[in-house]
């Protein structure tokens, strides 16, 4: 991955007890994930209904959905319980020193 990087948070602002954290990564609301000692990033609304995946809640490496449970795995966005269909958008993410940084124009 080549590219310009963005901070965009500090892992130390992703609150622990949900292990979740929206921000705004250009004009995109992108939802922050920690995992263990993984960040993962993908976009922050559900492709099924307008509900904010940083409100949902981590299970197994997976995100639920808190309006309609439907799961994605956090790591490949990728779907995995209805009522969703649509997999989600991930984001390249690093960090450095405890910076967390997506590259820009990534999508």
């Amino acid at each position: 991955m080549s590219g310009h990087w963005i901070p965009i948070a500090k892992v130390a602002d992703v609150p622990e007890e949900t292990g979740t954290m929206r921000v705004i990564h250009g004009t995109e609301a992108v939802c922050l994930y920690l995992l263990g000692d993984k960040v993962c990033a993908t976009q922050d609304r559900c492709p099924h209904g307008n509900a904010s995946l940083a409100e949902g809640y981590i299970v197994d490496g997976m995100i639920e959905c808190p309006l309609h449970q439907g799961m994605f795995d956090i790591a490949t966005g990728v779907v995995k319980t209805p009522p969703c269909t649509v997999n989600l958008t991930t984001y390249p993410v690093k960090v450095e020193d405890g910076v967390i940084y997506l590259e820009e124009g990534a999508r």
